[in-house]
């Protein structure tokens, strides 16, 4: 008969028994706080919620994940970046959806098909057409009508050339026969300063600009949402004024290629368990954005759909490499 365990080793055994999942998943890879670059300022929807999913994450990893910004380039910086890194799983970016459409325009350092390990798609924005208060459109119908009539008079504010909010405000361009004048800026919170302090007549942005909407400072003219806001049901949809289309720009997280299988699983559980947190599903009810959670495999099919569709869109639309 095996001797009895003293009570205090007893307990300490079933305490580690308790813990070792979690401890077992982090010591499996993890040595270090992980980075996480977000390609875009701070302070913008972005940025806001990819710091609550950050801190959730690290909670389900038993390591911190730390954001670092890197503004600039429609977002591809953080491609750049992270198909350098050691693949260890220590160093991922966030992936806009302009890291699929960029290298249609121009030569890129990275292949999104042959660079990246796909980690999870995470969740998508809102994101729609908002002016001033005292602007003279007080209806999409009103700002279309002055379009028209002043080919590139009226000015409008993106996160940069050839992003997602350019060539969708691009493709609306083409699909009503309008003409505007493109202002590119490095992040969302750069298009809200211009446009509140008057440099701009309109910003495409997502809910950060919500504060002065409900202050009465701004109002949205449009939105890009499938379906009508739940913060601000008035406000019509793309398919509400007769554009068949939407934009959500989903993004996600990928790491370079080359990262052990286990560990891309365990990155992966551990942003699904960040979009379930209390704090993080706060954030997004606040920005009004939904999760759009796909995991690895998930995420990797729709990067090869997605890169395909938009060297269509490219064509196209005729675009060309930012300047």
């Amino acid at each position: 008969m095996s001797p009895q365990l003293p009570r205090r080793t007893w307990l300490a055994a079933s305490l580690a028994v308790l813990a070792a999942p979690r401890i077992a998943q982090a010591a499996d890879f993890l040595s270090q706080p992980v980075t996480l670059i977000v390609p875009y300022s701070a302070g913008g929807a972005t940025d806001t919620l990819v710091r609550a999913i950050a801190d959730a994450a690290g909670k389900a990893l038993g390591q911190r994940v730390v954001v670092e910004n890197r503004p600039g380039a429609a977002g591809v910086l953080g491609a750049n970046a992270v198909m350098r890194a050691v693949p260890d799983g220590h160093t991922l970016t966030i992936m806009p959806e302009a890291t699929f459409r960029i290298p249609h325009l121009q030569k890129t350092a990275f292949d999104p098909l042959k660079d990246f390990d796909y980690v999870a798609r995470l969740f998508g924005y809102l994101l729609g057409v908002a002016v001033r208060a005292d602007a003279p459109w007080k209806t999409w119908g009103d700002f279309v009508a002055d379009a028209r009539q002043r080919p590139g008079a009226i000015s409008y504010g993106s996160t940069g050339v050839n992003g997602t909010i350019h060539v969708t405000m691009e493709d609306i361009c083409q699909r009503l026969g309008i003409k505007l004048n493109h202002v590119p800026f490095k992040g969302e919170s750069e298009v809200i300063a211009a446009l509140m302090g008057g440099h701009l007549d309109a910003g495409i942005t997502a809910a950060s600009i919500g504060s002065f909407v409900d202050g009465g400072k701004a109002r949205w003219l449009v939105m890009w949402l499938k379906q009508r806001s739940r913060r601000w049901p008035d406000v019509p949809t793309l398919r509400d004024v007769g554009l068949d289309m939407d934009a959500t720009s989903p993004v996600g997280v990928a790491g370079p290629r080359g990262m052990d299988a286990k560990v891309v699983r365990q990155l992966a559980a551990a942003f699904r368990a960040a979009l379930e947190d209390p704090a993080v599903r706060a954030t997004l009810e606040r920005l009004d954005q939904e999760p759009a959670y796909l995991d690895s495999a998930g995420y990797d099919a729709f990067a090869r759909g997605y890169f395909n569709s938009q060297g269509q869109l490219v064509k196209r639309l005729g675009l060309s490499s930012a300047p």
